[in-house]
């Protein structure tokens, strides 16, 4: 029996927003996808805050990643691409989402799940003396930082409901078990815990005193100044840190979307559709007019099931199921430390009891989303080939660099059938390009192209840009033109121009950066999707891999561990925040660093052989050895975990084999990763070391002085 082929994708499901209900939907969406559909999430944020967890948090009861929900993690479990930028407005029209700094998205259905903020713009001085309590993500990271702080510290809160007060709790609690606390001030300009009972507010307002948290009432704040608080009546109070916690406001661009909104915030009917039927919308930006009820996080979750069904009803002509809200809720307020009010309908009490409940419902609601059971592998056909399971092997291979030909084979096979050097052609060895001349014009020439490693292909299209740019900015010359060779996996025509579109956009925009043109493209269908790039570029003279000297020293641009971060994210195994570093470096472009390392004497990218096998090429090139410090080696953050859990990726032990006399225990692990669109390694004179060093760092380059070279011809040692 013959493998299926992938079925073509022809439509486009964007879900704008991390909230709880899209959090939920790609779960379910991972267990029933719809065939067909491509799905997409927008957030700028590799991990969004659960806000049922936030002022345990803040009390210091969980850590920063008990309240983190992985999105990354998330995206790939569902299969989904994941952008991480800024959405800036959705075009009804158009069907377009518009995203920072890339092409419009385009979408046949969408759902909008951004949350709310409680910056207050309008009272002066706040926007940089303020922190606001949401965006959550935003607020968890300042008070984290102000947390780990010294010396006395004066909070203050503006806003007295319900929110407010339990935050203001937490952070006392926080400050007053590190013996900080000098002040804590909760300001309202109405009556605070209004929302509340008289009974259950009055719990709150013993629990506040007990802290020593003083309470300001019906007062007018007229501005935010020099870490003080100004009042109307010409009362000054001083804070630190100020927290805004003063109402809910909606994301000012959604209201230019053309929606029918109401307050700011977009108007939905049972269906949680919007006033255009192909958009949804879920959770506090939404305003459900057909049943009006306050901002709380339990009803974007109760909206997650009907959500999920009805975005697949809208992609696929089904009818769609109504919502219907529950009157009332439980809330459980925090009261600091570890003890809990639980308020429904006016009544209630509190406990510690109640705190463990509530602590036990969080982390089951957020178990669900971590605990994300290892998707079956479809079973091999029957009959199969003697030796099929083995080269298929345990885990699925990696794309980039993490999927090509050992260095080993490329040596004994390719290498042996380079042509012949000529007049006009220079074949550079241990190296894949070539040296043109033309008059007299010198010219080099290469190719490369990646296999896809993340679903976007925007991001696809930028790291196999700066990969290819890297092998003409290695030589020492100046990108001038370029031809796209670009397989698209099986999609519907639209699917497909609009894939090309942004492909295209984005490639344009890399070359025309680095100073190259494209000049041709060749597109063709197949099971994934693949982009690479055939360059030119112009040099006085080509710097090769066989002009080091020994006593020079080895300088490396960018850290390690693109290839394991990126085969942990395809396991699920990679912390989110740690992957979107890694496509930050991995798009970061060498040009600004090969024009520093100009005068380099021998320059190599490191790629797909790791730093050895790279570095191995250099040496034996220029007939010397080198002496490594991998105290000094810059890493990508979270790759020596990875490496220390036995993260590897597909051709790992192919370039190990390339140096089996070296140990691979702990980080060194690191020093046989195959690398995507990785560093520039130089050989430079000993004199330029250190100014070329600090012009690397100075244009935003991780870069470091990682070792020298030596006489022994092809010795590497470690220390």
């Amino acid at each position: 029996m013959q493998a299926t082929a992938p079925l073509p994708l022809t439509q486009d499901l964007v879900l704008v927003g991390g909230g709880h209900a899209h959090a939920l939907v790609l779960r379910m969406w991972a267990k029933a996808p719809l065939s067909g559909v491509r799905l997409t999430l927008i957030d700028p944020q590799p991990a969004a805050a659960y806000s049922g967890m936030l002022p345990g948090f803040v009390a210091g009861h969980y850590s920063r990643g008990d309240l983190e929900i992985d999105l990354v993690k998330l995206a790939r479990f569902a299969g989904a691409r994941l952008i991480l930028e800024q959405a800036t407005r959705i075009d009804p029209v158009a069907k377009t989402v518009h995203v920072q700094g890339r092409p419009s998205i385009a979408f046949d259905v969408a759902s909008v799940d951004i949350g709310i903020t409680s910056t207050m713009p309008q009272l002066p001085g706040f926007t940089d003396q303020g922190v606001p309590a949401k965006p959550l993500g935003v607020f968890a990271a300042r008070w984290e930082a102000f947390l780990n702080g010294r010396g006395p510290a004066r909070i203050a809160c503006i806003g007295g409901g319900i929110a407010g007060a339990e935050l203001m709790l937490a952070m006392a609690h926080a400050l007053h078990a590190r013996g900080r606390l000098a002040r804590a001030t909760l300001i309202d300009h109405a009556k605070v815990l209004s929302k509340m009972s008289p009974r259950n507010a009055a719990r709150v307002r013993r629990a506040l005193a007990d802290y020593g948290v003083e309470v300001m009432e019906k007062v007018k704040i007229t501005h935010l100044r020099d870490d003080e608080i100004h009042l109307s009546s010409n009362q000054t109070i001083a804070s630190d840190f100020t927290v805004g916690a003063a109402g809910t406001r909606p994301h000012s661009w959604l209201s230019e979307c053309g929606l029918k909104m109401q307050d700011g915030f977009v108007v939905i009917n049972k269906h949680l559709q919007t006033s255009d039927p192909a958009i949804f919308a879920t959770g506090d930006c939404a305003e459900m007019t057909f049943a009006p009820r306050p901002k709380a996080g339990v009803f974007a979750v109760r909206q997650a099931p009907i959500l999920f069904n009805n975005l697949r009803a809208a992609l696929s002509g089904k009818p769609l199921k109504p919502y219907a809200p529950q009157t009332d809720y439980l809330k459980l307020v925090s009261l600091g430390g570890k003890n809990a009010l639980a308020d429904r309908n006016g009544f209630g009490f509190s406990s510690p009891l109640l705190w463990r409940w509530k602590d036990r419902i969080d982390r089951q609601f957020m178990a669900k989303l971590r605990t994300l059971p290892a998707m079956p592998r479809p079973p091999l056909p029957s009959p199969q080939a003697t030796g099929l399971e083995n080269a298929i092997g345990t885990k699925p291979l990696c794309g980039g660099c993490g999927s090509k030909v050992g260095r080993a084979a490329v040596l004994t096979t390719i290498e042996t059938h380079r042509g012949a050097a000529r007049n006009d052609v220079t074949p550079l060895p241990n190296d894949d390009a070539a040296l043109l001349t033309m008059g007299g014009a010198k010219q080099v020439i290469s190719t490369d192209h990646r296999r896809a490693l993340v679903e976007d292909p925007v991001v696809m299209t930028e790291i196999a840009a700066q990969h290819a740019l890297s092998d003409i900015y290695a030589m020492g010359a100046a990108p001038q033109a370029a031809t796209l060779s670009l397989i698209l996996p099986r999609l519907s025509d639209n699917l497909q121009a609009r894939t090309l579109s942004e492909i295209m956009a984005t490639a344009d925009k890399a070359m025309t950066a680095a100073g190259a043109a494209i000049v041709g493209e060749h597109t063709s269908l197949g099971s994934e999707l693949t982009i690479g790039f055939t360059l030119t570029g112009l040099c006085k003279s080509p710097i090769t891999l066989a002009g080091a000297r020994a006593g020079d020293v080895l300088i490396l641009t960018k850290p390690l561990g693109s290839g394991m971060l990126m085969a942990a994210e395809m396991a699920g195994k990679a912390r989110g925040a740690d992957v979107a570093q890694a496509l930050q470096l991995m798009r970061q472009s060498q040009k600004a660093a090969a024009e520093i390392l100009s005068q380099a004497r021998a320059m190599t990218d490191v790629a797909g052989f790791g730093l050895i096998g790279h570095l191995q090429g250099l040496l034996n090139a220029s007939m010397i050895g080198a002496e490594l410090s991998l105290s000094d080696i810059p890493l990508m953050q979270g790759a020596e975990d990875l490496a220390a859990s036995g993260i590897r990726s597909s051709i790992y032990n192919t370039n190990r084999m390339l140096a089996p006399e070296l140990s691979d225990l702990g980080p060194r692990a690191l020093l046989f990763d195959p690398q995507t669109s990785g560093g520039l390694l130089a050989s430079v004179a000993p004199d330029m070391a250190e100014s070329k060093l600090r012009a690397l760092q100075s244009e935003g380059y991780t870069a470091a002085i990682i070792g020298t070279t030596t006489e022994t011809k092809g010795e590497i040692t470690l220390h």
